[in-house]
């Protein structure tokens, strides 16, 4: 059935303008940004095929150009309109991290890694560099791709550091494979950091591993 052969009040654009964005569930919403279908699909149909493509809403942060273009309607513009939404909602949570305590407010960080790096089909290790309140200074992305925990230099963090004067870090990256649970060698790596770091006082305060909406954070587990 085409979006304009249903119900007034069941058409994407005419619900939310009755009863506001928030009624609308996740297949409308993508709905009013895909517009229109093609013959024997509506715009809603497209936007069930791209939130199966992706398991579900919650992953859609892990889709890119490429997997868009592969959903039969839609083009390169309806594509980077999705992928602008995505990039929207992205910067939106960073700079919601950078207002918090990290620590005594994880659920912000937690938040912006994941649509930062948690979907990506790379291992990223990133530093973040911390306030004396624990706040977001700064993060850099030291390694994408495959991490050989051996190249995990302490010097380049330390660097780092002292040039945003920054005494307070935290280690992250992600697992591609959907499973946040640290390896040894993550762990091994960590307390490798760690021990050199606290030599010229910086305390790394966490390691939080992301992974496709989940986390693990070794502080909590008491695993440094």
């Amino acid at each position: 059935m085409l979006v304009k052969e249903l119900p007034i009040t069941e058409r994407p654009r005419e619900k939310a303008l009755k009863f506001g964005i928030h009624s609308l569930s996740n297949r409308e919403l993508l709905a009013i940004l895909i517009r229109n279908g093609y013959q024997g699909k509506s715009s809603l149909g497209i936007a069930d095929d791209i939130l199966f493509s992706c398991n579900g809403i919650g992953n859609l942060s892990s889709v890119d150009l490429n997997d868009l273009l592969k959903i039969k309607g839609i083009k390169k513009v309806k594509a980077l309109e999705i992928l602008t939404c995505i990039e929207i909602a992205r910067r939106i949570a960073f700079e919601e991290a950078l207002t918090v305590d990290v620590i005594d407010e994880p659920k912000a960080i937690i938040n912006w890694l994941n649509k930062e790096i948690g979907f990506n089909k790379q291992e990223n290790f990133m530093v973040i560099y911390l306030d004396i309140k624990n706040r977001i200074i700064t993060y850099k992305i030291l390694f994408k791709g495959t991490i050989d925990h051996s190249l995990v230099h302490p010097r380049e963090i330390i660097k780092e550091a002292l040039l945003v004067s920054s005494s307070k870090i935290m280690l992250i990256h992600n697992h591609p494979s959907g499973d946040p649970t640290p390896s040894q060698a993550d762990i091994k790596m960590t307390k490798q950091v760690i021990e050199a770091t606290s030599l010229v006082g910086i305390n790394v305060l966490d390691h939080i591993i992301v992974s496709s909406n989940r986390y693990f954070s070794l502080a909590q587990s008491k695993l440094m």
